[in-house]
């Protein structure tokens, strides 16, 4: 067996980016993450850098905006995954400078873990957030620089444990609120799968220069089959209200910032098909096809917490 890539993870203490670098040390990659000094004496961040440390990740302190750090964390591994949040989505030119100069490189995996932004009918404001990340895509082909996009869809665990309610802390029990009829297909990745299956990819030659779909197929379901699959267990039917599009477009536009966002993903996840597209064979590849061996975890089992 060769040896296993060496990975730098960016933003690795942030929301999706602690799963990344869990999986990362639980597959047995020695495993890096930049950090901010500033960071340690975060009160919940400290503890969670403690838990790296523990699971053998190498802490390189370093910030993505001073490329000297950078080269030479990029420098010390095989492939480099970033999680950087929305706000740093336009760093990544920094990255891929960083990659450049270093040339040691074999796999980039920017901070995706959403939607396929390379085809969306989202609305502003989530168009150009989404074009923001297209920027990018287009960035690192322009450099040669071999890659692996991964589209995660929405994280289970930001919108199962609400249904994607607002204002409320569980799921619901006598009213649900549904963007526009209900019928479109949605996928729901746990975050611990998303780790799993990005890190699987990393080295694998299949998903070299291509966008890695993670649509487990039990997870694959229309807004109204989540809710009956909840109504089923919880034994109660819920009073369905529908919010036609205009309606939705109308509340995007009188909203300000971060509502209009929000209210615009749930419109390009919920409404507008944004999860229906064919995966291309000959630019896409499908996670669960891949990695049959991974169980994850279904949405059904996911909401028997709930229950």
């Amino acid at each position: 067996m060769a040896a296993k890539s060496k990975i730098l993870v960016l933003g690795g203490t942030g929301y999706i980016g602690k799963f990344i670098v869990k999986a990362s040390a639980e597959a047995g990659h020695p495993t890096f993450a930049l950090v901010r000094e500033t960071t340690l004496s975060h009160p919940e961040k400290s503890k969670l850098i403690e838990s790296f440390k523990s699971s053998g990740v190498t802490l390189l302190y370093g910030d993505v905006n001073d490329h000297e750090s950078l080269v030479k964390a990029i420098k010390q591994v095989d492939v480099v995954i970033s999680t950087l949040g929305g706000q740093q989505i336009d760093d990544q030119v920094k990255v891929i400078a960083a990659i450049k100069e270093a040339g040691n490189i074999k796999r980039f995996l920017p901070s995706e873990f959403g939607l396929d932004v390379d085809h969306h009918n989202a609305v502003e404001p989530a168009a150009s957030f989404f074009n923001k990340k297209v920027k990018i895509r287009r960035a690192i082909e322009a450099e040669g620089i071999p890659y692996t996009y991964v589209c995660s869809y929405a994280f289970a665990g930001y919108f199962l444990p609400t249904l994607g309610q607002e204002n409320v802390t569980a799921p619901p029990r006598d009213k649900v609120v549904i963007l526009g009829n209900g019928n479109v297909k949605g996928v729901y990745v746990t975050e611990e799968d998303v780790g799993t299956y990005t890190i699987k990819a990393v080295e694998d030659p299949r998903t070299l220069n291509k966008t890695l779909h993670q649509k487990p197929p039990a997870n694959v379901l229309t807004f109204n089959e989540l809710v009956s699959l909840w109504e089923n267990k919880i034994k109660t039917t819920l009073h369905k209200i529908y919010v036609p599009e205009e309606q939705i477009l109308k509340k995007i536009q009188e909203s300000s910032f971060p509502a209009n966002f929000l209210i615009a993903l749930g419109h390009a996840m919920l409404v507008e098909e944004a999860f229906n597209n064919e995966v291309d064979p000959s630019v896409s590849v499908e996670a669960s096809e891949l990695y049959p061996e991974v169980k994850y975890t279904t949405v059904d089992n996911y909401l028997n917490a709930f229950v």
